[in-house]
């Protein structure tokens, strides 16, 4: 008789108190997983981003692109120094259009301008065609690009950038984050919380201290694995550099200051802060190109100097030969003749460790990022309307999501290569075939100009 009780009693209690205590934790796993798989992917993006080809040895045009307060122009020379700025005002209200061909044409020829970098914000277009005009006037080679300026005003109002650019306000400080991050994207978009940079999938969604302490190792992880120039890095560069903290990374800048450049890295040692720990977690991430031993140049330890010395003594060299290109040539020949396995044992090392140093001997100064394809530059504009289905064209990957790829093609919006388009193979997820920043090709399969809707393929 008690049997309808006790039953009723189980559903009661199975409704009112088990299920939404089971739904809670199935809800909470998928949630947090999701969060996961979000903070992943931003950190995918994000290491794409930073890794890019450096554009070297340009100096370099950036605008910030506005209406009413005018395009904020920076000229800067191939280290990123600030060489002149100006303000142009061609679009609307003033649509002072000649008058800013002229100036931007006179900042090219003044301080030999080989590109022209716009910020993709507002006004970003009209900029472009500008810029085209300008470019097809002159002729020669003078090329432009449009960047992703995500982040540029962040920077802009930094306590960085006013100790950086005291004179400059801020939109025009913007404009030299714009120019520098095509010379070298690690160096300057470092300055900028990863967050603001606008690569990642439902990032204000996520557990926001997560995501930052996720976003900082990816930023810590490309520091020291391209390395750093110990003599022209930023205090924003270094603090990134293993073992060295934001304070030891200040006190390295005023050390620059107080005695000029670094010589070697054992001169590392006299800096305030820096004990032996630190120096040697640091050492082999920091580079002296042009300093007293060849080694500095290099991704081997101050540890393994002797081991390295003797590795090029075997082969008949000596460190001060590294510094001769023809003698670096013959050095790379010779290093390939050697057995690594056969060396350590002889040198009493470790196999990796020989192996690394024969690798960084090799190629002293190395940035892995310069064996990348540079970035796509453009001559002419290409306009929604003049897109075609069936239309082949060179794209930068933009952002890549859970469900496809966002690919500028130069017409102003992004176009979507769904993950289904992606590949003619299955494809588990769109990072496993594009990273952003990519050069890749695609073809047009619809556009909806009403929308400003593109759809892409790759297959």
């Amino acid at each position: 008789p008690a049997a309808p009780i006790i039953e009723g009693a189980v559903a009661d209690g199975y409704r009112r108190l088990l299920a939404p205590s089971i739904e809670r934790d199935i809800r909470r796993t998928l949630t947090e997983m999701a969060e996961a798989h979000a903070i992943q992917i931003f950190g995918t993006n994000l290491r794409s981003l930073l890794m890019q080809a450096p554009v070297r040895g340009l100096n370099v045009l950036g605008i910030d692109p506005a209406y009413r307060t005018g395009c904020k122009v920076v000229a800067v020379d191939q280290y990123g120094v600030l060489l002149d700025y100006t303000t142009i005002y061609p679009h609307e209200p003033q649509r002072r259009w000649a008058e800013a061909i002229a100036a931007l044409g006179a900042l090219v020829e003044r301080h030999h301008i080989a590109l022209i970098v716009i910020g993709n914000g507002t006004a970003s277009r009209e900029t472009e065609q500008l810029v085209a005009e300008l470019i097809k006037t002159r002729g020669g080679s003078l090329q432009y690009l449009v960047v992703n300026e995500a982040g540029a005003s962040v920077y802009s109002a930094s306590d960085l950038a006013r100790e950086e650019f005291p004179e400059l306000d801020v939109s025009m400080r913007g404009a030299v984050s714009i120019a520098r991050r095509v010379q070298d994207p690690l160096a300057e978009l470092v300055k900028i919380d990863p967050k603001s940079i606008g690569v990642g999938q439902y990032q204000h969604d996520v557990n926001q201290k997560e995501l930052s302490r996720a976003l900082d190792t990816v930023v810590e992880s490309c520091v020291n694995y391209v390395g750093v120039e110990l003599n022209s890095a930023s205090a924003a560069l270094l603090k990134y550099v293993s073992g060295l903290s934001a304070s030891v990374a200040n006190q390295i800048m005023l050390y620059r200051l107080t005695n000029g450049a670094f010589r070697t890295r054992e001169e590392l040692k006299k800096v305030k802060g820096l004990g032996p720990k630190a120096f040697e977690q640091a050492a082999g991430f920091l580079r002296i190109a042009d300093g007293e031993d060849p080694f500095d140049n290099t991704a081997v330890h101050p540890e393994s100097y002797g081991t390295a010395r003797e590795i090029l003594a075997r082969i008949g060299f000596r460190p001060e030969d590294m510094r001769s290109k023809d003698k670096l040539r013959e050095i790379r020949r010779r290093l390939r003749s050697l057995d690594p396995s056969e060396l350590a044992a002889a040198l009493g090392a470790g196999e990796p460790t020989v192996r690394d140093i024969i690798a960084a001997l090799a190629q002293p100064g190395r940035d892995p990022r310069d064996e990348l394809p540079p970035p796509h530059f453009r001559a002419d504009v290409l306009r929604l309307e003049d897109l075609q289905p069936g239309m082949a064209l060179k794209g930068t990957v933009q952002n890549v999501v859970d469900f496809g790829a966002f690919v500028d093609i130069g017409v102003g919006k992004a176009g979507l290569v769904h993950i289904s388009e992606l590949s003619t193979e299955y494809v588990r997820h769109p990072t496993d075939v594009v990273q952003v920043g990519e050069i890749v090709d695609v073809k047009v399969l619809s556009v909806d100009p009403d929308l400003g809707r593109i759809s892409l393929t790759m297959k």
